[in-house]
């Protein structure tokens, strides 16, 4: 059974990830120059369990884009690195991305639908001090099973095929995750859509009072639980102002 709620995150943070570095400028995170076999470091694909096939990845160009390109089949990845951001300087997170088409048979309720053609996560970092007790029981839990660098809490960016943009719920496996739609269904399918999140305000939003940081940024393509196929592309991804309208 994939454990989204721990292990999606787990492996990149574990691993040795370069961290970007806190400026008052516009942070970009995903400068590709031209298609490439495999995705540059700092970025770093992670497998889940050896048991799942992977998401393949590359670095490629559509429509004079050029970005991280995932092909799910059955099969899921992350391909991730570490971020380190002031908020309070550079809020709101950029990036544009494209899918062929969504999912037919998730559903973001159940553990058995919880697959996306594109997903966008952000692993967060929260002073142990800002936790409240129960959290702490559950991330113990999960640190015993899974290894010490389960993360604090994540928010999840997701293309999904069903429920309407704006739509927000807690991962089906983990209320330490909360997913969050910003594109929905076949509508926009085939070309490139800007995407705009004030991070900082979904992070006090989700994760109120909890003085919670960025501390990795990944993408999936996850189609393991539906054994559908999926393909995707991310590109543009850049920390910034609120006077960047991310176009």
């Amino acid at each position: 059974m994939k454990t989204h709620s721990f292990l999606l995150l787990t492996a990149v943070i574990s691993s040795a990830l370069i961290s970007t570095s806190v400026s008052a400028d516009p942070i970009a995170l995903s400068r590709f120059t031209e298609p490439a076999a495999n995705v540059p470091a700092p970025w770093q694909r992670a497998l889940i369990s050896s048991k799942l096939k992977p998401t393949e990845y590359r670095v490629s160009t559509v429509d004079g884009i050029t970005g991280i390109e995932a092909t799910a089949d059955n099969s899921m990845a992350l391909m991730g690195r570490a971020v380190s951001v002031d908020l309070a300087k550079t809020p709101v997170l950029c990036w544009s991305w494209r899918i062929d088409a969504p999912l037919k048979n998730a559903n973001m309720k159940t553990k058995a639908g919880d697959d996306y053609t594109a997903r966008v996560y952000v692993a967060l970092s929260i002073p142990a001090e800002k936790m409240s007790f129960v959290t702490r029981a559950k991330l113990k839990i999960g640190r015993a099973i899974f290894g010490s660098q389960v993360p604090d809490g994540a928010l999840n960016y997701v293309w999904d095929n069903r429920y309407p943009v704006g739509t927000s719920m807690a991962n089906a496996y983990t209320d330490l995750t909360r997913m969050i739609v910003v594109n929905s269904g076949p509508a926009k399918a085939g070309q490139w859509v800007s995407v705009r999140r004030d991070l900082s305000a979904d992070i006090q939003k989700y994760f109120p009072d909890q003085a919670a940081k960025p501390a990795l940024l990944a993408v999936a393509s996850d189609t393991d639980n539906t054994g559908e196929k999926a393909h995707a592309y991310f590109a543009d991804f850049r920390l910034t102002t609120r006077d960047d309208t991310c176009q």
